[in-house]
């Protein structure tokens, strides 16, 4: 299977992953070379997937950040054969939607 084909498969496979977990996603439209969104359906949130064998995370990273609209949290969502999909993102915005996890908790105790 070629590269393209197999980024297809992983988008449509994360926005599946997506739609299980209760959000309507479904994978961008990317034509004519201009690349946009792998899989678009969470506000706020700019999804770079990749479904490699071997991963560069930091050039990953760094095209999620490029790509990412003002106001989005770029992330990279990837798996390899066989494994479970992993998201990697910045740690201060992970940091970021820690406290507000944290301060729901609090809100409800």
């Amino acid at each position: 299977m070629n590269s393209r084909e197999k980024g297809k498969r992983g988008e449509r496979e994360f926005a599946k992953v997506c739609r299980d977990n209760g959000y309507d996603c479904r994978r961008g439209q990317q034509y004519s070379g201009v690349e946009g969104e792998d899989v678009i359906g969470l506000p706020g949130i700019h999804i770079e997937v990749k479904r490699v064998e071997r991963l560069n995370i930091e050039d990953a990273m760094s095209q999620s950040k490029r790509d990412a609209k003002e106001g989005e949290l770029p992330i990279v969502a990837h798996r390899k054969n066989n494994c479970e999909w992993l998201i990697t993102m910045k740690a201060a915005d992970w940091f970021e939607i820690y406290r507000e996890w944290e301060a729901g908790k609090e809100m409800e105790g």
